[in-house]
């Protein structure tokens, strides 16, 4: 397996390997073993969340054969002539398999005419034909697709989930990883298995002596040092607008990419919100946060009274314009201005 990326080698093979999936483990594992299935899914979700993995695995419960397994990347393969090589391919029976097994990818980048073309095959295939469509986007699908699948809405992975698997693989790949590490590149990887392990390979090369720790992580990914955050996420709970600006400066000045930095800000920030309004859902959010986390931002909250909707809704509109502004702190600046300046027109 030497030189095979990450999210490949430790692709979910069976059902018992899927993670954070399981209403849909459970319903499509049933169906198959009693023997309803169906000639049409669709896999909607985020990227990097199973769909095509999965869809493999209902092939191999299914018994179809390599030979039997077809997959179109629609975003490269989207045409009518693309569609009808398929309509003209169904009509021949399995080479091995009981079914065949047609996965499209990318669903929703098929033409209009292309599905045109592919609506009567959909609506009424071969006994031996199974088709399973995945999708980012399931507002483009024609009504008339969604209408003959059985649809499966995929759910981002948590936090959690993300760092127990990044733990795990470091593990089986023989390194010792710090938790904040793992905490790091969990929160990193934006909700996608994916991406999480495209993540975590980058930091695994980058390692020396099998030991990861978060500074490590931190300068592989070009992530803000923890202490700027937390200092960060401290100035604005206690109102300071000095302080707040002083720590985005250093920030500036040590060349991390600051839409991340304002990403993580935006994450504690909102956990800390939700805890402050509504504390017993501090529970549901042990999963998102270590216990050293969780205690630090329980102080915040006490200490300071900048945590509010207000400011998480000026630092939002600020993240969508970090990556257009010709100076990335400007957006956040203006931001944190307008919430701690007494006369936000004065100016």
């Amino acid at each position: 397996m030497q030189g095979i990326a990450l999210y490949r080698k430790y692709r979910p093979m069976s059902f018992k390997d899927v993670v954070g999936q399981d209403q849909i483990v459970k319903v499509l594992s049933g169906a198959i073993a009693q023997g309803n299935v169906s000639h049409a899914y669709l896999f909607a979700g985020s990227r990097g969340t199973g769909k095509t993995s999965i869809a493999r695995i209902v092939a191999k419960e299914l018994g179809t054969a390599e030979d039997d397994l077809f997959e179109l990347d629609a975003a490269s393969n989207r045409g009518i002539d693309d569609v009808r090589s398929i309509r003209e391919a169904v009509a021949t029976l399995p080479f091995k398999s009981k079914y065949k097994v047609y996965i499209i990818d990318e669903a929703h980048m098929l033409t209009k005419d292309a599905w045109n073309a592919f609506l009567k095959t959909l609506e009424e295939p071969p006994a031996h034909v199974i088709f399973i469509l995945a999708t980012t986007e399931l507002d483009k699908l024609p009504e008339t697709i969604l209408s003959r699948c059985q649809i499966f809405s995929f759910k981002r992975p948590t936090r959690a989930e993300l760092k127990d698997l990044v733990m795990s693989v470091a593990k089986k790949e023989g390194f010792i990883m710090e938790a904040s590490a793992g905490e790091l590149i969990a929160l990193l990887g934006d909700g996608s298995f994916r991406d999480t392990l495209g993540t975590l390979e980058k930091v695994l090369s980058f390692t020396k002596d099998k030991k990861v720790s978060l500074a490590e992580v931190e300068t592989v990914t070009g992530a803000p040092k923890h202490v700027l955050v937390s200092d960060f996420v401290k100035a604005i709970a206690n109102n300071n607008l000095a302080d707040s600006l002083s720590v985005l400066g250093k920030v500036g000045d040590s060349g991390s990419d600051m839409k991340m930095f304002l990403k993580i800000v935006l994450e504690k920030l909102r956990l800390a919100l939700l805890i402050k309004v509504a504390p017993e859902m501090e529970s549901d959010f042990k999963n998102e946060m270590s216990d050293e986390e969780l205690k630090d931002t329980k102080a915040l909250i006490k200490k300071g009274s900048g945590i509010t909707s207000a400011t998480l809704y000026e630092l939002l509109l600020a993240y969508d314009s970090v990556g257009r502004a010709y100076e990335p702190s400007l957006p956040i600046e203006l931001a944190l201005i307008k919430l701690f300046t007494q006369d936000s027109n004065s100016s």
